[in-house]
């Protein structure tokens, strides 16, 4: 019997998952799970809810992978994506453009960080970090530092799969197989505010843990073209946050040793952490910023990289000197995505969706300390913006980590999503990153089932818990 087949034995199947799993390879997953818990068929979006082909909801309380915003099948960008599709749907982007794209670009340069002025379109976050590694790394070869050649990343960072962005995460789940095929990266301590090494609490932290970076750059500078960083929140990590100081002397470290800042706000941007930028709240402006995920609240695959005049014009020259960024994507500038990001910037704007976020992020704070916190094997529940993150121990005095053989997190997960919630798991922590649009009754369910199942759980594993 082939793998197929053993699959495919599964006769509570549906015959849409037995037609999935004849041929679909899914995603950051062991197929052989999918024998007793096939994929859900979802056949609707409306709002926070998504539903299956049996006509069960259930609450996508992580945006399906943080990507969207506004709740699906929003009708404002439903109707501004049908619109744009009966006109142009795509064009080449060498030496063509169009208004979309024009807009997308003016806009973005009006609210991110002032000085980033240049816009370089492709088509998901790990494209985007692979042409802001390429832009570094060529700046510098054409400003008369070949020498620069590696790049500086954290411990449990996450930038994307492909290689280059691979080479520059840290998270042995993903990196570990492919260690022979990666670039040779220098590895800073990154911080752990809540296993912090020197006993800080947040409200009063001073980003002591900015010297491990430092003594790298100290050491290494002369062959380092950038350091890359997730801003306030390390998400494939297990939403590992921390405060915007550390960005603030992370900022002013690249510029005493002339090594590039690359923000990878491909997770945190548009609202997520409370401001529309995460480097907003340290009042720094990166040398590349790339963003993706909710800059099309989850209705098509765009990226973005923004950069410096500086940088832009040590690639501007005459054809045959070779300086031009030979990078393309058959899908660059894609005119519906386009016009659907514009029509994101717009809602923000219209709706006054920063302000929604800020009232939804203290609500969400308030009920879920209340919900989370006293129970035994909850060590943190932490939150920045409107993401909020349950880490799960077996002691909350020594800060233990639960069994990683246990997958106690997936456990969880598989309980939660037979009651209606979608709350996919980083490990033993458990995460909620909703839309936007979610409403009060909305985040009681997503809180109360999420308590109901974490509880259930534990009770029938039948453990002990210190502290």
């Amino acid at each position: 019997m082939n793998c197929t087949t053993q699959l495919l034995a599964n006769e509570q199947m549906t015959d849409l998952q037995k037609r999935d799993l004849a041929h679909v390879w899914h995603p950051c997953a062991q197929m052989k799970d999918y024998e007793k818990f096939p994929p859900k068929v979802i056949t609707k979006g409306e709002g926070v809810w998504l539903y299956d082909e049996d006509g069960k909801r259930y609450l996508d309380a992580v945006s399906s992978w943080w990507v969207n915003l506004f709740g699906h099948a929003n009708p404002r960008i439903s109707k501004v994506l049908a619109e744009q599709a009966t006109t142009l749907e795509h064009t080449i982007f060498a030496n063509f453009t169009h208004k979309p794209a024009i807009e997308v670009a003016e806009r973005l340069v009006r609210l991110t960080p002032p000085g980033l002025e240049k816009v370089f379109f492709a088509d998901n976050g790990s494209a985007a970090i692979e042409a802001a590694l390429k832009m570094s790394f060529q700046y510098h070869a054409q400003t008369n530092k070949k020498h620069k050649k590696r790049f500086l990343a954290l411990t449990n960072a996450y930038h994307g799969e492909t290689i280059g962005a691979l080479s520059v995460g840290g998270v042995d789940l993903y990196n570990e197989v492919y260690t022979p095929l990666l670039l040779d990266t220098v590895r800073s301590q990154g911080p752990d505010c809540y296993r912090c090494p020197f006993n800080d609490k947040p409200e009063s932290c001073s980003a002591q843990c900015i010297q491990y970076v430092e003594q790298d750059l100290a050491e290494h500078h002369e062959e380092l073209t950038a350091i890359i960083i997730e801003p306030l929140i390390q998400a494939a990590a297990g939403m590992k946050m921390y405060p915007a100081l550390y960005l603030t002397k992370l900022k002013a470290l690249c510029e005493k040793y002339d090594v590039h800042f690359i923000a990878d706000e491909v997770a945190v941007g548009f609202g997520r952490t409370g401001t529309l930028f995460a480097c907003e709240q340290a009042g720094v402006t990166p040398d590349f910023m790339c963003l993706s995920k909710g800059i099309t609240a989850g209705y098509l695959p765009l990226s973005v990289v923004m950069t410096t005049n500086e940088v832009y014009d040590a690639f501007y020259d005459d054809y045959g000197t070779m300086k031009a960024f030979l990078h393309s994507h058959s899908y660059t500038g894609n005119t519906l995505a386009c016009r659907i990001a514009q029509e994101v910037l717009t809602i923000f704007e219209e709706e006054n969706y920063m302000e929604v976020v800020k009232e939804k992020a203290a609500l969400l704070n308030q009920k879920a300390r209340a919900a989370f916190e006293h129970l035994p094997y909850v060590g943190e529940y932490r939150q920045t913006g409107m993401v909020g993150a349950i880490e799960m121990v077996a002691n909350k005095v020594t800060k233990e980590d639960l069994p990683s053989e246990e997958r106690i997190g997936y456990q969880i997960y598989k309980r939660a999503l037979d009651k209606g919630l979608l709350i996919r798991p980083l490990g033993n922590i458990i995460y909620f990153m909703p839309p936007y649009s979610i409403t009060e009754e909305e985040m009681d369910f997503m809180i109360a089932t999420t308590k109901e199942t974490v509880e259930q759980f534990f009770a029938e594993r039948g453990a002990t818990y210190e502290g």
